[in-house]
C-alpha cells in the first residue's frame, strides 16, 4: 500500500507535522504517566482505524517496558483485569472522547471519574493527549499511511 501523499516529503504536512510531533513532546513532559499515555493513544487509535498510529504507540510502549498482555487487551480493558482504576478512568474519558460523533460527548460520570484519578494539570495532558492522537490518527488515515515498519525512537 503507498500512501496518497508523503507525510514526511510534503511541505505542509512535514509543518504540520513538526507542530503535532512538538506537542506530543510536551505532553511526554508533562505528569501525565506516559504509560496512560501510551495506552490512550492505542485506545483512540484503535477506535478510529488508524494502523500506523497502533503500529507505533504499541511498539514504544513494548520498548518502554509496556507487558504483551496489557498491550494485547487494550481493545478489552473494561473485561481486563490488568488496568488500574485511574487507567481505566483514562481510557473511557479516550473513548468518550474520541466517539463525539456518536452523540452525547463527554458524559459528568466520566468526566468525574477522571477527576477522581487525576490533578488538573494531568486531566488538561490527558484532554489534549485525546486531541492530538485524533488528530493524528486523521491525518494517517485520510492518506492511507502504512503500518507494519515503525521502529521505537523513529520520530524522536
Amino acid at each position: 500500500m503507498e500512501p496518497r501523499l508523503n507525510l514526511f516529503a510534503n511541505p505542509v504536512m512535514g509543518q504540520f507535522g513538526k507542530h503535532l510531533v512538538a506537542a506530543a513532546k510536551m505532553l511526554a513532559g508533562s505528569t501525565l504517566p506516559v504509560s496512560t499515555q501510551e495506552l490512550v493513544n492505542i485506545r483512540v487509535s484503535q477506535i478510529n482505524g488508524c494502523a500506523a498510529c497502533v503500529d507505533m504507540h504499541t511498539k514504544e510502549a513494548a520498548h518502554a517496558g509496556e507487558t504483551s498482555t496489557r498491550l494485547n487487551l487494550i481493545a478489552v480493558w473494561r473485561e481486563a483485569t490488568v488496568f488500574t482504576d485511574a487507567e481505566r478512568a483514562a481510557l473511557a474519558l479516550a473513548e468518550q472522547g474520541t466517539r463525539l460523533a456518536d452523540g452525547g460527548g463527554v458524559t459528568d460520570e466520566v468526566w468525574d471519574n477522571a477527576a477522581k484519578h487525576y490533578d488538573e494539570e494531568q486531566l488538561a495532558a490527558l484532554v489534549c493527549t485525546i486531541a492530538l492522537i485524533n488528530a493524528f490518527n486523521r491525518g494517517n488515515v485520510i492518506v492511507q499511511q502504512p503500518a507494519g515498519d515503525y521502529r521505537p525512537g523513529r520520530h524522536g
